[in-house]
């Protein structure tokens, strides 16, 4: 098990590298995650919801996506509270405290998944979430040492030295550690360390006599490891475009975006310019296409939307002859009504939409999560993503779809082709959808997206084959 001394030290990327480096020994690896929050999230073949970095570390390893490698997932709707999905299944909402009076009562459905892993694999490389050294969530806890000390599992904890004071995580980490628990770990990794890494053998040593663990390696800075999909909001960057970009794209930052990995292939793409809109700024006026995201909760994005007055710039930029795209979420916000009779995202209300498209979405309790291929209505590209949304979306704007799905319309187009909404998530990832859409932007595209994230995997994988004692590791995960 893959824990870390903090969120965000380079645990998903860690997993997903040793999953494809023990795949490329021959063995057969499954990724785990007891509990991930994260509104970036996939869709299995069954129509199960995972964590995106799941979905990821399963292409390490090539193995299928599987609801059981992300038993719970937490997806944030509010400060306080988050839609609960337990073995792909939503379960309800949940503020913070009433999900940790209950999440102990999860660990039967975690155990049930993590074994069944097992069952069919030679090594489970599992991940925590956060860090084991938030004490204060010890009691019931299924994410990190409690699910470690449940299953057996050894631990390897990592370290992020680009953060500073690693030393003091490691060592701060053993010591805050009841003494079961701190039995548990294994080893320890240094990640993120740039510059020459003989440089840190001293600290090594230091954290060894300190804790009595085993140093396991020290990564260097991965460089490719923009080109993964980022697993949460944390990681949504703008592409590093110079003049070469013939298409700008500009993305609101909406608080509860969601999916946002839509964007990835845009960013990779070198005409592209994709450009990431802080709240307070304005929309620029010169993009060629506005596009908006996903969301975990439409109509609060909705109004921050029009509380920062990116409604207006929206409005002046359509008036301009700009493209527009609305991706789930954002497909809904650009309809002329969001009904939520039964309080699905708050009180009971209905919201005024931006009325840039002739369609109308009541939300429900009903959700529909499922993999779809389909066809790019204007110019026949083919695709395949998936469908991850509340809510069902009527009106004459249907008319005209913006896809097919397996023979059913999806979406609408609207303003003479220039206003689009879908409900399909990763488009984008598709090759052929994606060049098909950005020509008729006025750009080219000769990027192979999937081909370039397998290359980021392989070169992962070398990376940490040639700075990890991966034979030490193999030996600490047999010893279970």
């Amino acid at each position: 098990m893959i824990q870390g001394t903090g969120s965000h030290v380079g645990k998903s990327l860690i997993v997903a590298g040793l999953c494809r480096a023990l795949s490329n020994r021959g063995l057969t690896v499954m990724p785990f995650k007891p509990q991930n929050m994260s509104n970036n999230a996939g869709v299995t073949a069954d129509g199960g919801e995972i964590g995106r970095a799941q979905m990821t570390q399963a292409m390490a390893a090539r193995v299928a996506p599987s609801v059981h490698m992300n038993p719970v997932l937490l997806k944030p709707e509010s400060d306080i509270g988050s839609q609960v999905i337990v073995q792909g299944k939503r379960i309800g909402t949940m503020k913070a405290r009433e999900y940790t009076a209950r999440k102990a009562g999860l660990l039967p459905h975690v155990m049930d998944s993590f074994n069944r892993l097992a069952e069919v694999a030679d090594i489970v490389v599992v991940e925590g979430a956060g860090s084991p050294a938030e004490i204060n969530l010890r009691a019931g806890d299924i994410a990190n040492m409690g699910f470690a000390a449940e299953a057996g599992v050894p631990v390897i904890l990592v370290g992020d030295i680009e953060r500073g004071g690693v030393i003091a995580s490691l060592v701060g980490t053993h010591e805050v550690l009841d003494p079961a628990d701190r039995d548990l770990v294994a080893g320890f990794i240094v990640n993120r360390f740039r510059g020459d890494v003989s440089l840190f053998d001293e600290g090594v040593s230091e954290i060894e006599r300190r804790t009595g663990w085993k140093g396991l390696g020290v990564v260097p800075h991965f460089a490719d490891a923009d080109r993964l999909p980022a697993e949460d909001v944390l990681g949504l960057q703008e592409g590093q475009k110079g003049e070469g970009a013939s298409v700008k794209v500009a993305v609101p930052r909406l608080g509860r975006i969601a999916n946002f990995d839509d964007l990835d292939p845009l960013r990779m793409e070198p005409e592209v310019d994709l450009v990431i809109v802080e709240p307070g700024e304005a929309l620029p006026g010169d993009v060629d296409l506005v596009l908006l995201p996903g969301s975990k909760s439409t109509i609060a994005d909705l109004a921050a939307l029009r509380e920062t007055g990116w409604d207006i710039d929206l409005a002046a930029h359509v008036r301009r002859g700009g493209a527009v795209l609305g991706v789930c979420g954002g497909f809904q916000m650009l309809g002329r009504l969001i009904a939520d009779p039964e309080g699905i995202e708050g009180p009971a209300q209905n919201v005024r939409g931006l009325g840039l498209l002739d369609v109308t979405t009541r939300l429900t309790a009903d959700k529909t999560t499922v993999p779809v291929t389909g066809t790019h209505a204007p110019s026949g590209a083919a695709f395949s993503g998936y469908e991850i949304h509340v809510g069902a979306t009527t009106g004459p704007g249907l008319a005209e779809p913006f896809a097919r799905l397996d023979g059913r319309p999806d979406g609408a187009v609207g303003y003479g082709g220039r206003v689009m909404g879908t409900y399909v998530h990763g488009l984008f990832g598709s090759d052929d959808f994606r060049r098909a859409f950005l020509k008729g932007l006025g750009a080219g595209s000769a990027l192979s997206y999937e081909q370039g994230v397998e290359d980021a995997l392989e070169t992962l994988a070398a990376h940490l084959e040639a700075h990890l004692s991966i034979e030490l590791i193999l030996e600490i995960a047999a010893a279970r």
